[in-house]
């Protein structure tokens, strides 16, 4: 009956292949020190074979002696060229990432809208907010499609942009009219013949 490689044990390192983790097993099987270092020697230069792109890496061989007591599963007792890794610094999780939890007003906008629009209403009334203000209220549109593919009401962007700057900035829809955005043809994946 054929035997499966599901049906085998799992490969420790899988970039290497069953044939080296077969050699590893009988160097773990081997009584004698010297012919296990001359073993595993032998398997370093094999794993060398398999990897030549990595020969212009200066830890390449480090590497090597690592992955080797890794598929060992650090079982392997011989004289390491290089100081061992060690299991624990392998399995050690890393450190957690402090996110800033900042409540977001509405998070189809995003963060960084309200900080524009934080900006745009401690800025002095003159054609350079206008021209922020517009620029955020068109953004605050697009955002806002991206959500309701229906569309959207400029008195509604008019209506946010005035609830979050706490009323600094207000926009009557005389004042200004903001883009059209027209909703982009998704390509059929047909491609047409050149005449």
């Amino acid at each position: 009956m054929l035997r499966y490689n599901t049906q085998l044990e799992r490969l420790k390192l899988p970039e290497y292949g069953r044939n080296i983790q077969n050699m590893v097993e009988h160097c773990l099987t081997l009584t004698d020190r010297d012919e296990r270092n001359a073993c595993a020697r032998s398997i370093i230069e094999a794993m060398i074979r398999l990897t030549p792109q990595a020969k212009n890496d200066p830890d390449h061989t480090r590497k090597l002696w690592d992955h080797l007591a890794i598929i060992s599963d650090f079982r392997l007792d011989i004289d390491y060229p290089f100081d061992q890794v060690q299991k624990d610094t392998l399995q050690s999780a890393p450190e957690r990432v402090a996110y800033g939890l900042q409540n977001i007003r509405y998070r189809h906008y995003g963060k960084s809208v309200e900080r524009l629009v934080t900006t745009a209403s401690a800025m002095e009334p003159g054609q350079e907010r206008d021209t922020l203000v517009r620029l955020i209220a068109n953004h605050m549109k697009k955002l806002m499609l991206e959500v309701n593919c229906d569309g959207v009401d400029d008195m509604k962007i008019f209506k946010d942009l005035a609830e979050l700057s706490h009323g600094e900035i207000r926009i009557h829809p005389e004042e200004m009219r903001l883009h059209e955005f027209k909703a982009v043809q998704q390509p059929t994946g047909e491609k047409r013949r050149k005449r």
